[in-house]
């Protein structure tokens, strides 16, 4: 997909689902985020419309019901997200971003060299 639309934070717990289980009915996404989230029928079926309008999801009727599928892939939202957060946080710099999170966080010896590898392999690719 070449146009990822904004998707705020609440929609998002819409798609995880959808991403999770397709095809949902509206009453299902209710159910679980009504649970999970404590949010009224009508602002999941406001999120679900907002969605629609979006084209961040689709729906076929099935008898009664409307059952709802995601038009955007996890992983194309994830790369849109991330892309996002480096140009409005770090302006860009990914240096920037790894090195602040490398002087925050607490990694295992496992994490330093699963990232070792990715970090090897990603110079490799790019040689």
């Amino acid at each position: 997909m070449s146009h990822i639309p904004h998707i705020t934070e609440a929609e998002s717990e819409v798609m995880k689902l959808l991403w999770q289980q397709e095809p949902l009915s509206s009453n299902e996404i209710i159910a679980q985020l009504s649970t999970q989230m404590s949010w009224s029928d009508q602002t999941i079926k406001t999120f679900i419309n907002r969605l629609l309008k979006k084209n961040a999801i689709r729906f076929v009727k099935s008898g009664k019901n409307y059952l709802y599928y995601p038009v955007v892939s996890q992983h194309d939202y994830l790369k849109a997200e991330n892309k996002s957060f480096l140009h409005r946080v770090y302006n860009g710099a990914i240096g920037m971003l790894f090195s602040k999170f490398l002087e925050e966080e607490k990694l295992s010896e496992e994490e330093i060299e699963r990232l070792q590898q990715m970090l090897e392999s990603k110079k490799k690719d790019d040689s």
